[in-house]
């Protein structure tokens, strides 16, 4: 599901670096308006820098003292308040989870699916490549892991809403897994354009859904929900 780049704390605009799964692109969301002020002001320009230096670099040319001189504000300050890089992605990605972001919802389950991977494959083929640099630096920076974790299970929560409308217009067996169900029809997506590198294809957003669909239907997902169900453990 759609992973978005974090809004921007300024109070009139929302951070505007290419499409994350609304990573932001095309079809940017509108950022939650918040108070202003000057703390406020600082931390959006260092997370644009953030997000501008890790785009064009990558993790390994990613530098407190880049991010700082990029946002314009003080290293001291950036040492101060975020540590080093790896707190720096940390609180990009825990930004990018305050927003109101909602999957779509089409009025069917394919056609949710098959926007929600719409979705993904505009933010994994955006430039610079955000998200995938996100992704990478995961693996490189324990801070940055957890805040990835984190954010990913609130998408896997917001996105257990698809599988609860599917179920209600009887389109699914009322035991479907949510999270099996999501994993399996946006993994292609990241398998080919993260994992493969290939190009693009048009049809594959559609074609993923289609076939988790059809799955989900024929009760592939029925049966007792995981601990990490997206539609909460209180089910189990």
């Amino acid at each position: 599901m759609p992973a978005r780049h974090p809004p921007s704390e300024q109070t009139d605009r929302p951070v505007t670096t290419p499409a994350v799964p609304g990573p932001e692109g095309p079809r940017p969301a509108p950022a939650r308006r918040r108070p202003g002020g000057r703390t406020a002001r600082v931390r959006a320009q260092v997370l644009d820098a953030v997000l501008a230096e890790l785009g064009e670099h990558g993790y390994d040319g990613l530098t407190v003292d880049g991010v700082a001189a990029r946002a314009g504000v003080h290293r001291a300050t950036v040492y101060r308040r975020w540590g080093d890089v790896g707190g720096l992605l940390a609180d990009v990605l825990d930004a990018a989870g305050d927003d109101d972001w909602q999957p779509p919802d089409t009025g069917s389950l394919e056609g949710d699916l098959a926007a929600l991977n719409q979705e993904i494959q505009e933010a994994l083929t955006a430039r610079p490549p955000i998200v995938a640099a996100l992704i990478a630096a995961s693996f490189r920076s324990e801070k940055a892991a957890h805040a990835q974790q984190r954010f990913w299970e609130d998408r896997y929560a917001r996105c257990g809403t698809v599988v609860d409308r599917a179920v209600r217009r009887g389109e699914l067996p009322p035991q479907t897994d949510a999270r099996r169900l999501l994993v399996a029809a946006t993994a292609p997506l990241y398998h080919q354009l993260v994992l493969l590198r290939t190009p693009s294809d048009p049809r594959m957003p559609g074609d993923a859904a289609r076939a988790a669909a059809l799955a989900a239907a024929a009760g592939a997902f029925a049966g007792s929900p995981s601990a990490g169900d997206a539609r909460g453990a209180s089910r189990n």
